[in-house]
């Protein structure tokens, strides 16, 4: 497995497969042709099928800039290799082609070419599962946060301060701001008013409410195209914040001790990300939002005092009850239904870690079992339920939302009618 670096990386959102990935391809390329008078850069797949609601023609103008892009779209085109592709090519003045390479975004910001797809990439772990490294932390009685840091060095505590620093601003930002989300769907921003009603809440409906507001306050912020951290991703990003931040202020706890949470849930994260996949084109929303609510659920179960047999169920539970989720973005954009998404996977998170605390410890199914049926189940559904807008909500909102413009359109003419 690779650092922990690469899973938690601070960008732009709102998507870290549609964003982050294509804008590092386009900088990368650019720097390979700089003699390059224009470009043309074909989206294939999921990449093509929700860009637009994903600003990905955007910032991949926005990398090249100021020299002029040419945006094609092939949303019908799946390479084999992965479903979120796209193709770069430089051209000289007269149009002629100097180079052009192929790029697939991942998961998580992280890309690949056909040169390096097949290439292990650096380990800095030296075991590949949770068993093995459970028998390992056994074996020498350490926590899951110290086997990270035997594993990473000492120097992970400076860039994980450095991610909780960036998950606090991002929270703080978006509990600041009002108003409506870019966009078809005229989204409104909840996070502010539900931090309001939590103050004349109930005791136990204020945590709740103080922990739904964190988790939007993330998520609207990654719609609106701000600065998130990928946790695993931007899609996804509000579950882990919200559940430290919820339990460091019930508990008081130094921030020493959420970096020690956060390297836990990048454990579970990273071996999602090796063993499985992080990628909503790839295996829909379960390893998105659902390998978040492992995350958060790791994390919580171990400030609250679990052992590590509890930390891995209270992971295996939070990505196990998400199997199966779909990715189906309304109209393409980050928001319906993954916003309210991050807030109920953040809860989740918290009852499984509850629960995994009342255990024994003792399972019958292991993470290292979901992450395989997860990927599994992420291969055996259709691709209009991973990423691509065309089924589930996406195409029954769609469906809905044409019969209402047409009945509207329909009303308009009868009363100008009636008027004559």
């Amino acid at each position: 497995m690779e650092s922990l670096k690469e899973l938690y990386k601070i960008g732009m959102g709102p998507s870290s497969s549609h964003t982050m990935g294509p804008r590092k391809a386009a900088e990368n390329f650019n720097r390979t042709y700089p003699q390059a008078v224009s470009l043309r850069v074909t989206l294939y797949g999921s990449l093509a099928a929700t860009g637009k609601g994903h600003l990905t023609d955007f910032t991949v103008k926005e990398a090249f800039y100021p020299k002029p892009v040419t945006i094609l779209w092939e949303p019908n085109t799946f390479l084999p290799r992965h479903p979120n592709a796209l193709k770069l090519e430089a051209l000289d003045q007269a149009g002629h082609i100097l180079g052009t390479q192929t790029v697939y975004s991942v998961g998580g910001g992280e890309i690949r070419t056909d040169d390096n797809f097949d290439e292990p990439r650096q380990s800095v772990y030296p075991h590949k599962n949770m068993e093995e490294i459970l028998d390992y932390t056994s074996q020498h009685k350490m926590l899951l946060w110290q086997y990270v840091e035997e594993c990473e060095g000492t120097q992970i505590w400076d860039y994980l301060k450095t991610v909780w620093q960036a998950m606090q601003d991002t929270m703080n930002r978006g509990l600041q701001k009002r108003g409506v989300l870019p966009g078809s769907l005229n989204l409104e921003r909840k996070a502010q008013r539900y931090l309001y009603k939590a103050e004349t809440s109930p005791r136990y409906v204020r945590r709740i409410n103080n922990l739904f507001s964190y988790a939007l306050a993330c998520a609207e912020e990654n719609a609106s195209g701000g600065q998130v951290v990928t946790a695993p991703t931007c899609g996804s990003c509000g579950v882990v914040p919200s559940v430290c931040r919820l339990l460091k202020e019930i508990y008081e706890f130094d921030d020493s001790v959420i970096l020690h949470a956060l390297a836990t849930a990048g454990l579970m994260g990273n071996l999602a990300k090796t063993n499985a996949s992080i990628s909503g084109a790839e295996v829909g929303c379960q390893g998105e939002v659902g390998v978040a609510c492992a995350m958060a659920a790791a994390a919580s179960c171990q400030l609250e005092g679990g052992d590590n047999c509890r930390i891995a169920y209270a992971a295996e539970m939070g990505l196990e009850h998400h199997l199966g989720l779909t990715c189906d973005p309304v109209d393409g954009l980050v928001q319906i239904p993954c916003i309210e998404r991050n807030a109920l996977a953040a809860s989740r998170a918290l009852d499984c870690a509850t629960y995994a605390l009342m255990s024994d410890g003792d399972n019958r199914v292991s993470y290292d079992d979901v992450l395989a049926t997860m990927m599994q189940t992420g291969l055996d559904m259709h691709h209009d339920y991973r990423e691509t807008s065309r089924g589930g909500l996406a195409r029954f909102f769609k469906k809905h939302w044409l019969n209402v413009k047409r009945k509207t359109k329909t009303f308009a003419r009868k009363r100008r009618k009636n008027k004559k």
